[in-house]
Formats: structure tokens, sequence, C-alpha cells
């Protein structure tokens, strides 16, 4: 992969995090302390289960700043296939959530994305590796 898309997905990835995110995080907000939006039936007799909610969109966050700011290196294909791994993963064992919380469609587009990711940073990854290979013959 060359610089200039390595940079352009790292971006994208990047964007995608911090906008979903920060969504994220205000649901989990309104939720967890005012009793309000999508996740308040969610958190309304246990708001103290929105640490998960506030730590893993805060931490989603955190990385995508840090992709935003950062050159472009293969080495970070892997990290950001595993980190959308695991989010999409996450997304589907408590899909149950994205139901009683009546945000459907909010699970479908960042579940999609997170493994569109993944396939992208993988392909990114066998590129660079035949890329690599070839140029060491």
């Amino acid at each position: 992969m060359t610089p200039f898309f390595g940079n352009l997905l790292v971006r994208v990835n990047a964007g995608f995090l911090i906008l979903a995110s920060a969504g994220g995080l205000a649901t989990d907000i309104a939720g967890s302390f005012f009793g309000r939006g999508a996740e308040a039936v969610l958190l309304g007799d246990a708001p103290g289960a929105g640490i998960g909610f506030i730590e893993a969109h805060g931490l989603a966050l955190i990385i995508g700043v840090t992709l935003w700011r950062i050159a472009y290196s293969r080495n970070w294909n892997a990290v950001l296939a595993t980190v959308h791994a695991l989010l999409g993963t996450a997304n589907l064992l408590f899909w149950q959530f994205f139901i009683a919380a009546d945000v459907l469609v909010v699970g479908y587009v960042t579940t999609a994305a997170h493994f569109l990711f993944v396939v992208a940073h993988l392909a990114a990854m066998a590129g660079s590796i035949r890329l690599a290979a070839s140029s060491s013959h």
C-alpha cells in the first residue's frame, strides 16, 4: 500500500472512530446520568452499568484522535484490524442492547463499518507482505 492510500485509510478510520465514539459517549452520558436517550431503557435501573459503555467509547475516541495525528506505518494495520475486530465482535455479542435501545440502524452501520475496517487493514497487511516479499528477490 502506498503511503498516500495508507494515510487515507488511517484518516478515514480515525474519522469514523472519532464521530462514532463521540456520538456513543453523548448517548452514554445522557442515559447514565440523566436517564434520557436511547440507553435510558438499558441503564434506568442500573446507571452505574454505563461505565462499560463510557470506557469503550472513550477509548475508541482516544484511539481515533491518536490515529488522526500519526503518520502511516504498515505496523498500524495489525493494531487497527485488531481494534475493529474487538469492537465489531462486542457489538455482535451484545446485539440485544441495540434491540432493547431501539437503535438497530446504529448497530448495523457501526458493526458493518468495524468489519469493513478489519477487511481493509488485513488487505493492506497482505499487500504489504507481498510487496516486501517481492522486493527482497
